[in-house]
């Protein structure tokens, strides 16, 4: 009797599997139509050609071709970077840029057929869409400084500079009279370590290395040793904007860091008229831009620290006279700002002098 009522359940049960199997697909049975999507080649960029460069504000040709005559896409969506832009309705697309970011940007396409997608991109530059400013200084003191500071970065504290100095072996952190250059207190680094920037935020001095990628925490008064820090790129300069640093690594970048744990905030990329301005140096933030020294010029560049752009630069090249120049004179570096007193100081590695100017 169990056998009678389970036979006829079983024939069931096969006779579904097997129609099942026979209306199935077969098991090399490919679609030439729907390819996979790493195979999937729908579309190209025509223009603009990778790596051009345009103005901020200068509309940009995007044009994009269909690879196959036999495939088109179902829609194709343009992006500037994550930003979506548009769903193309024809192969070519007039982009503003006023609104992109500086630096290097990412134009995606990404078409799709049948469920399955692909996505090319082509790399452009967006530079300064105006010149910047060309100012002009003055010399309001001169003042002696250690032609023996190798000077790396610099800030105004409660009447004194701090002074951070570079060359592994020589690299220190060093309290200095303004009026004598007398350096009233000094703490050294480690003779592994290449001093490099230095800055003060909420009563603590942040202080760089070069290429160690480690960094330095110090008590203000004692310049004891609070704690230490890493970062991921090289170590140049390093300022505050209010609760957060800005660091720079020698490239056109500005990094923004959270203080206690060093962690990129954001970053700008610092661009002019003419495109990325690198080498930035040694940095000061004064009454709401950035100031950086260039690396190997006599130039500072004046930058607003929300779009990168340089607004305005001044030239001192002629700010150390020959007379005061000697064998291990080195270039330009380090700025200073009194905000209570309004006093701006500049000077460079090795030099004998610190000056007090006027920037108009």
């Amino acid at each position: 009797m169990r056998f009678s009522i389970i036979w006829p359940f079983l024939l069931w049960s096969m006779a579904i599997f097997h129609l099942a199997a026979c209306n199935g697909p077969k098991k090399h049975e490919h679609s030439p139509e729907v390819k996979k999507r790493s195979d999937l080649q729908l579309v190209r960029f025509d223009q603009p050609v990778n790596g051009s460069m345009f103005a901020q504000g200068e509309a940009v040709m995007l044009s994009l071709r269909v690879v196959a005559d036999t495939v088109k896409p179902d829609s194709i969506l343009l992006y500037a970077d994550s930003r979506f832009l548009a769903k193309l309705d024809e192969l070519t697309y007039n982009m503003e840029t006023q609104a992109l970011p500086l630096g290097s940007r990412q134009i995606r396409a990404t078409a799709w057929y049948k469920g399955e997608r692909q996505t090319v991109s082509v790399g452009i530059r967006i530079k300064a869409g105006k010149s910047p400013r060309t100012m002009s200084y003055r010399v309001v003191n001169t003042f002696p400084h250690d032609k023996e500071a190798y000077t790396q970065g610099l800030f105004y504290y409660n009447g004194y500079l701090i002074e951070s100095t570079g060359q592994k072996g020589m690299s220190t952190l060093r309290r200095v009279e303004i009026k004598t250059g007398k350096v009233v207190q000094s703490v050294n680094l480690d003779q592994n370590y290449f001093g490099e920037g230095a800055t003060l935020y909420k009563d603590e001095i942040y202080q760089l290395t070069w290429t160690s990628r480690k960094g330095f925490v110090y008590n203000p008064q004692t310049f004891s040793l609070i704690r230490t820090f890493e970062y991921l790129t090289q170590g140049w300069g390093i300022t505050t904007m209010q609760d957060t640093l800005i660091m720079s690594d020698g490239s056109n970048v500005l990094y923004f860091l959270e203080p206690k744990s060093f962690t990129e905030l954001r970053r700008v990329e610092v661009c002019d008229n003419n495109g990325p301005v690198s080498q930035l140096n040694e940095l000061e933030y004064i009454q709401g831009k950035v100031y950086a020294n260039i690396y190997q010029t006599d130039r500072i560049v004046i930058i607003n620290p929300a779009s990168g752009m340089v607004e305005a630069q001044v030239d001192f090249s002629n700010l150390l006279k020959l007379s005061d120049r000697h064998r291990n004179i080195d270039v330009f570096n380090g700025i200073a700002w009194d905000e209570e007193n309004q006093r701006l100081f500049v000077t460079g590695k090795n030099w004998p002098k610190l000056f007090q100017v006027e920037i108009f």
